[in-house]
């Protein structure tokens, strides 16, 4: 053995300091850089940083963080100088930590010593990019620095030494950054969305209090590293599990497995982590099939205007009712890895052109990915800790489903309706897809060819209770915006919006998981589904934040119930559970889908506009699984169902959890708006309005049409849409919202109209001017289906403008049609402000009650009473100056034309009074383009064949008016 190489601790040491100094230098230097730039700043440009783009000093007058250290000099610079010499502490503080907690065989530390290197590097790059150099790096900088610190701090926690002192500190300080970001993002909620006055100043207090609060975390390991000399030595042996604190080691262990809640008291181990994310995306995997059968099965009935037969393959889910044939259930169960790799043809279905072998790929892979999941869970149903693995997984894959339809504007990225063009990234999904089913099938079934059934509960009860458990959890969480719309009352905004609270909807979700598995006998109580069955209650009968309040605590308690409930059913007959369980699913489907299509299904006014009985039917239906799950409590005499022992797996799906809650409030940061809503031509006063019937956002080839629509709406230049059959949120539409996506892309307000628990097609309306009020009505429908209409009023250029979104009755229906038209006349001639009509009335011109709209008491004229080609489309005004109309062709996009036309603003009622005191002759009076100036004139690209297949057509060419 070779001799040491310093005989005594002096030997060759030029210099030496111990390690804490590396953590109180950057401590000192970290908090002298912002502090410093705090003082110059407010000492040199006070007024200026305090200025935010709604207020200034009084208002507001405590800078943020990014106004301090981002644009002016001296400040700027003098931070910039004291952070870059904050760099050496901290890498020597991230190389430290690690030297402190490897240990031969151990994983984690490398993983924490990686995250802390990159967030050091992020943290450089949103400090060294400021938001006026580059908004966006600015921000994904400043996200990723904050993603990377949940695993630095967990991390740090769940590696510290037997310190209890350093323990406690870490726990209190993550605490409170953590807990600080909840009040930062409301008052960010009430500064950029509310515009509340002094709401920034406060917000800016969180902000330098999540400084503070980080660095006074790194600097908990000063605690630490007085166990290290540099140049470095281990002078305690602290780094090789030696321990001289007066304190026994156990009882130091004991603490630290304390302050972590033992989620990390069996350690870390990578192929583990992978198991639990293969599990995780598997369950995504599955919802994001199941949620896209409805979509593509709606696509047939929708073009053929009624029952087409290929509704029939919604019964696919019930293909777990053929493992009752014993030969079959063992050969399904004993080849789990072939059923489950065959499923996902329900992803490959994207590659395939047709509508209709499409839909028949979705339906194979539905059938499949059913069965396979009822096999796996009845087969791991044996093991407590194997199956409650995979339910976390089935359920967490619920979760993760929300969040990539959150951040694809409630579209799932790997739908067969999607592909490349529209956003799709189903070829990546699809390889993860294959990856994760290998590794989720990679252990031997604990059952073999026969397998056993549990005895004791009733498996008919079991089936109840997860149909329509599947279905609350479909109809309601597969789309953190569906809830938000049942609770949407129109402007001004009472309530939610989903684009800055879905985010509640999330933490519900995830709440409710972890009472699922952590506190069982709590959840399989009556009290809890008395909780559930009011939250239920309270989100049927009330709109705004009441009604939101109860959707959360329905949200909480359907995934708390779900971890309890599948736990119990796998137990059973897989084939009576799953397979009639998944039938009476479909039935609950067809029955919240025929309260609003009752006109086109037989029988269908017998449930009509009956979504509380599709609530109670669905409580009830859960109460049953309750009922079986407390009476099995009852009978075995304990105070809770048998509970997995091994709960080493639990630490990687509160992982999975937080990596989903992060991501999805990345996403939510990345979608928070920002637009400024600006009109095309603000110059010439001039309002482009637009309608358009989108068909449910399907285009003519399966495919989700939103990208194709957006485009178009944009070249035509469309300042005001009224979009018709816009409501998306229901299983069969696939809960998705077309308004989001092209409202954000677009820079406009957005009013989605009369929600989904009103039982219409849909009424929306886009507008680049706010949106002061708006009132949704439903029109007298004694027969046929509802009639939606909005009626808005719109800030146009300083002056008052009323908008009226409306979709009429059916043709088959026409006293509903008539006395729809009386109640719309009457409630446009209401309005003394200058209007538009954005409608379908289902009418030929100047017949019938076409001459109701038109009329003395609506005040309304046409805007072009000439186009007698028209029979559901119609734009209709009063007190503006109509300059153009035209017809613009769909291409492939849907059925129905946009028609859109050009009104100037008139800056004085005067104004507006003149231009229809002239003769008639002379108002409806068409020039030439040329006699048209620049800002009043329809892009010239479409004309002739035009671009896309959008092309001016019936006139072949725009209209133009003298008045």
């Amino acid at each position: 053995m070779a001799a040491p190489r310093y005989k005594d601790k002096d030997a060759g040491v030029v210099l030496s300091f111990s390690g804490q100094w590396v953590s109180w230098s950057h401590t000192a230097v970290a908090y002298l850089a912002f502090l410093s730039a705090l003082i110059v700043g407010s000492a040199l440009h006070y007024h200026k940083i305090v200025q935010n783009e709604w207020y200034g000093y009084p208002d507001e007058w405590f800078p943020s963080v990014s106004a301090t250290i981002g644009d002016r000099y001296p400040e700027r610079s003098i931070f910039m100088i004291f952070i870059a010499i904050t760099s050496g502490p901290r890498f020597a503080l991230v190389g430290l930590w690690y030297l402190l907690t490897a240990k031969p065989g151990r994983t984690l530390p490398k993983v924490i010593a990686i995250s802390g290197v990159i967030r050091t590097l992020t943290c450089g790059g949103w400090t060294y990019i400021t938001s006026t150099d580059d908004h966006d790096w600015h921000d994904i900088l400043m996200i990723a620095y904050i993603v990377f610190t949940i695993p630095w701090t967990t991390g740090c926690i769940a590696l510290s030494p037997a310190n209890a002192k350093a323990i406690k500190y870490r726990k209190y300080l993550a605490g409170g950054f953590f807990g600080t970001l909840v009040p930062l993002v409301y008052f960010f909620i009430q500064h950029k969305v509310h515009r509340v006055a002094g709401a920034y100043t406060i917000y800016a207090f969180f902000e330098w209090s999540l400084i503070l609060l980080d660095v006074a975390f790194d600097a908990v390991t000063a605690l630490d590293f007085d166990t290290f000399e540099v140049v470095i030595r281990d002078v305690k042996g602290a780094s090789k599990g030696a321990n001289k604190s007066s304190v026994p080691a156990a009882v130091l262990e004991k603490e630290k497995e304390k302050a972590t809640a033992g989620v990390f008291s069996a350690g870390f181990r990578l192929s583990e982590a992978l198991d639990i994310a293969a599990d995780v995306y598997h369950g995504f995997v599955f919802w994001s099939i199941l949620t896209s059968l409805g979509v593509t099965v709606w696509y047939f009935p929708l073009w053929h205007m009624g029952i087409s037969g290929f509704e029939a393959l919604i019964m696919t889910t019930v293909a777990p009712a053929f493992l009752a044939i014993k030969p079959f259930r063992s050969l399904v169960v004993k080849n789990q890895r072939v059923v489950h790799l065959l499923s996902l043809s329900g992803l490959v279905a994207y590659l395939i052109e047709d509508p209709t072998c499409r839909l028949f790929a979705v339906g194979l892979g539905v059938s499949l990915t059913c069965l396979g999941w009822a096999a796996t869970l009845f087969s791991d149903s044996v093991q407590p800790a194997r199956l409650e693995m995979r339910v976390l997984a089935w359920v967490i894959g619920l979760l993760m489903s929300s969040v990539a339809k959150f951040a694809w504007y409630t579209n799932n990225p790997i739908w067969p309706i999607m592909h490349a063009a529209n956003g799709g990234w189903n070829g990546t999904g699809l390889v993860l897809a294959v990856l994760a089913t290998l590794r989720f099938t990679r252990h031997a079934p604990l059952q073999g060819g026969h397998p056993v059934e549990a005895k004791g509960g009733s498996a008919l009860l079991s089936a109840f209770g997860i149909g329509g458990l599947f279905f609350g959890l479909h109809s309601l969480l597969s789309d953190t915006s569906t809830m938000i719309l049942w609770v949407w009352d129109g402007y001004p905004i009472r309530g939610p919006v989903s684009n800055v609270h879905a985010w509640y909807t999330i933490a519900a979700m995830t709440a409710g998981v972890f009472a699922g598995f952590s506190r069982p006998a709590l959840v399989t109580t009556w009290t809890a589904y008395g909780v559930g069955c009011v939250g239920a209650a309270v989100l049927t009968l009330y709109h705004q934040w009441l009604g939101y309040y109860g959707a959360l605590a329905l949200a909480a308690y359907l995934m708390a119930i779900s971890v309890p409930l599948i736990s119990s059913a796998s137990k059973k007959s897989p084939a009576v559970v799953f397979g009639l369980g998944f039938l009476i699913y479909n039935f609950v489907v067809l029955f919240h889908v025929w309260v609003v299509a009752y006109a086109f299904v037989p029988g269908g006014p017998l449930v009509r506009e009956r979504t509380d009985w599709v609530n109670m039917t669905m409580m009830l239906l859960i109460g049953a699984g309750v009922f079986d799950l407390i009476s099995q409590q009852a009978k075995s005499k304990q105070a809770a169902p048998r509970r997995a022992t091994n709960t080493n797996h639990r630490k990687y799906h509160l992982g999975a959890l937080g990596i989903l809650n992060v991501l999805f409030l990345c996403a939510n940061f990345l979608r928070f708006p920002t637009n400024d809503y600006k009109p095309y031509h603000a110059e010439d006063r001039v309002l482009t309005a637009g309608i358009w019937t989108i068909h449910f956002s399907l285009d003519n080839d399966m495919w989700s049409s939103e990208y194709r629509m957006r485009d178009l709406i944009k070249e035509l230049e469309v300042d005001v849409v009224g979009l018709l059959e816009s409501d998306l949120q229901r299983i069969i539409m696939g809960n998705r919202d077309t308004t989001q996506f092209l409202a954000e892309d677009l820079g406009m307000y957005v009013d989605y109209g009369p929600g989904p628990n009103k039982h219409t097609w849909g009424a929306a309306l886009l507008s680049k001017f706010p949106i002061l009020n708006s009132t949704h009505h439903l029109l007298p429908s004694p027969v046929g289906e509802l009639a939606p209409a909005i009626h808005a009023t719109l800030d146009v250029y300083g002056s008052l403008v009323d908008v009226f979104v409306f979709h009429s009755g059916q043709e088959e229906d026409p006293e509903d049609r008539r006395l729809q038209s009386e109640y719309l006349a009457k409630l446009m001639g209401s309005s003394p402000r200058p209007s538009i009509l954005l409608s379908y009335l289902v009418t030929n011109p100047l017949e019938g009650n076409y001459n109701t709209y038109v009329s003395d008491i609506s005040g309304m004229h046409d805007v072009d009473p000439t186009d007698d080609d028209r029979w559901c489309e119609y734009i209709l005004f009063k007190g503006l100056r109509r300059t153009g109309y035209a017809r613009v062709s769909r291409s492939t996009i849907t059925d129905t034309e946009l028609q859109v036309a050009k009104f100037v603003v008139p800056a004085t009622d005067s104004d507006s009074a003149s231009t229809w005191n002239a003769p008639k002759t002379l108002r409806n009076r068409r020039i030439p383009e040329e006699e048209v100036s620049e800002g009043l004139r329809f892009p010239a690209m479409f004309k002739g064949e035009g671009v896309r297949g959008h092309q001016y057509h019936v006139f072949d060419e725009p209209r133009y008016y003298s008045f």
